[in-house]
């Protein structure tokens, strides 16, 4: 048991889980529960995704600045800003929203999915969450002459570059691992906890990687701390979390309770799923883990405490009960 909830003196509900906290040589620096187990990452592994516009030149060729960097690693909320960063995007390298292979999904806003319902509209591909990743890889594949036809294939050039990413970061050799597709279409890759965080430690550190690369890196890393808001959207932990940090840390959540960190300035990677898929749980943890490592002064400690921590309050705003990390 990872993360609980009290409410007065009863626990409430509690969560299982694993964690891995890495640094750039691949030294353990914590770990609990089972993180040789593959799970997949989903979404938190955005960043690595996005290495390969970087990386080929298609982010030069058509001077994508930090807004479409951020929106290429982001889960967004289908704000106003989001979908407008996508859309110029997508007009600057002659791609339409049909070529988006992501499927559509209601907005995470809940305010921009009620206006959707009050105008009678239905949600489109550009609303999907994945869009921004979607339009990355379809803009690579424009920049190296790939067929856009079947991106989404685990055989498509678009996808084997990213494999490639994956396996080299995180020192897995990917013919051992599941391939299962993921809910916007495209493949995603089983790997365990720890290799997940070394690949993370190694996006922050650069150890283990080429100059080339790690430039790519770094330019990712700066684009989510400069433009958090792109990363997911308002009232939205990840965002909150990198505004907070300030430089310090990037976050990226994933589906069913996962969640890594990248902080450079200490070399460590971090990742971690709660077993119950629990997003309320991941972010408790993970806000557990950067007070813990990422060298934060005590009243940054304090404020992302409050943010992935919250107190458990009655509808009168009367503090009836905490959110409680256990297990170390």
């Amino acid at each position: 048991m990872l993360v609980m909830l009290t409410r007065g003196a009863v626990t409430e509900s509690f969560h299982r889980g694993a964690l891995a906290v890495v640094d750039g040589e691949g030294a353990v620096v914590l770990s609990l529960g089972d993180t040789g187990r593959p799970i997949y990452p989903r979404s938190a592994v955005k960043p690595l995704q996005a290495l390969p516009l970087v990386e080929t030149g298609a982010a030069d060729e058509w001077s994508l600045g930090d807004v479409e960097l951020a929106l290429a690693c982001s889960s967004h909320s289908a704000e106003g800003f989001h979908l407008k960063g996508i859309r110029d995007w997508m007009t600057k390298v002659g791609l339409l929203e049909s070529d988006l292979g992501c499927g559509a999904h209601v907005p995470i806003s809940d305010m921009d999915a009620a206006e959707l319902r009050y105008k009678r509209q239905l949600p489109r591909r550009i609303h999907n969450n994945c869009s921004g990743k979607h339009a990355g890889m379809l803009t690579t594949a424009l920049a190296k002459g790939d067929p856009l036809e079947g991106y989404l294939e685990w055989q498509h050039p678009v996808q084997q570059r990213v494999a490639r990413v994956i396996a080299t970061m995180s020192g897995i050799d990917l013919a051992d691992m599941p391939v299962a597709v993921d809910g916007c279409g495209m493949p995603v890759i089983g790997l365990p906890l720890s290799a997940l965080a070394l690949a993370m430690a190694r996006f922050g550190s650069g150890k283990g990687v080429k100059t080339a690369r790690k430039r790519a890196t770094q330019r990712l890393y700066r684009a989510m701390v400069r433009e958090p808001f792109m990363v997911a959207g308002s009232n939205r932990w990840n965002s909150a979390a990198i505004a907070l940090g300030d430089g310090s840390f990037v976050v990226k959540t994933g589906a069913e309770g996962v969640c890594c960190a990248v902080v450079p300035a200490v070399g460590l990677g971090m990742a971690l799923k709660i077993d119950d898929g629990s997003a309320r749980a991941a972010e408790a943890l993970m806000s557990e883990l950067l007070a813990r490592f990422a060298g934060l002064d005590e009243v940054a400690v304090q404020k992302l405490s409050m943010l992935g921590q919250p107190q458990v309050q009655n509808a009168e705003g009367q503090v009836v009960g905490k959110t409680c990390i256990t297990g170390f």
